[in-house]
């Protein structure tokens, strides 16, 4: 039998698997065919939020001449400096009892296997499913005075009374949380089906245990979904509107209720501009400082 001499490829002819490499003119697009491909994002860019925005900043800022009324009326006012507070404090606990109900789900959603998975997966996608509305009526049947939860409380003989469980701010957590776990579920349940399963058995056979595993294994390599997650919780729960204002009522107003009283009822357009962009200023700054103080972790250093 004879044998083949298979030479080595050297490193000048070697194919490159980890960067794309674009020879000639292979993949590359002429100037103006580009300007025309990104022109359709470009307008709806700026026409749905660029030109808003701007209409918003301006008649915050101009009546008709150059004024800071409005803003100054925005934090000499006690009613509205506690409105953001309370939307900052609620947007917080929104994301943090997010993430502590939707990790374990993630982590079964990436550790369980055939239909189980899928059954996991079905019960957070069914709500994403569902309108925000139906989904906040459904919480105001089951806490008010006379709802479900207030009624087996009573026959149990657990209370003599009804509770007040909805229009506080604690029913408003319990409902934004509802609606925004799967925000949160699947950004970290993306990151935990990227980490090889060798690893958690590879710490194991060096003598982890389940816990040492999950806090420096598993936890670290997860973060950048863990990332992904709470950001988006927190910012879309920084300006939810539906479900503060029909579980909250008005002893629990958030930004987003306000900025559309302003609108709807009032007429102000200007300080209604003035709100919305303080609230796009403190999202954006909270934003950035979340990022920067995650990122000194070392599961953020790619992300």
């Amino acid at each position: 039998m004879s044998s083949r001499h298979v030479s080595p490829i050297s490193p000048a002819t070697a194919p490159r698997f980890g960067r794309l490499s674009v020879t000639g003119t292979g993949g590359r697009y002429p100037p103006l065919l580009t300007s025309v491909v990104l022109l359709p994002l470009l307008l709806l860019l700026f026409f749905s939020f660029l030109y808003p925005v701007g209409r918003m900043l301006v008649g915050s800022l101009f009546k008709p001449g150059f004024a800071l009324d409005n803003y100054i009326r925005m934090f000499t006012e006690p009613l509205y400096l506690k409105v953001l507070l309370r939307t900052l404090w609620i947007a917080l606990a929104t994301t943090i009892s997010a993430f502590v109900l939707g990790y374990p789900v993630a982590f079964a959603m990436a550790r369980a296997g055939g239909k189980l998975s899928l059954w996991i997966a079905a019960c957070v996608l069914v709500p994403l499913w569902t309108s925000v509305l139906v989904r906040s009526y459904a919480w105001i049947i089951l806490l008010q005075r006379r709802g479900v939860l207030n009624d087996i409380l009573i026959r149990t003989g657990i209370i003599e009374e009804p509770l007040r469980m909805i229009y506080t701010e604690g029913s408003v957590i319990v409902a934004m949380t509802h609606v925004m776990l799967p925000f949160m579920v699947l950004p970290i349940y993306g990151a935990l089906r990227t980490i090889p399963k060798e690893l958690p058995q590879a710490a194991a056979n060096l003598g982890a245990s389940v816990l040492t595993t999950f806090f420096k294994v598993i936890l670290p390599l997860s973060l950048p979904g863990v990332f992904a997650g709470t950001l988006m919780t927190f910012i879309l729960a920084l300006g939810f509107y539906v479900t503060p204002a029909l579980v909250g009522g008005p002893q629990t107003m958030m930004m987003a209720t306000l900025i559309g009283q302003q609108t709807t009822v009032l007429l102000n357009w200007p300080f209604a501009g003035a709100l919305a962009t303080v609230l796009l200023v403190v999202t954006l700054v909270l934003t950035f400082m979340f990022r920067r103080v995650l990122a000194t972790s070392r599961g953020f250093a790619n992300v």
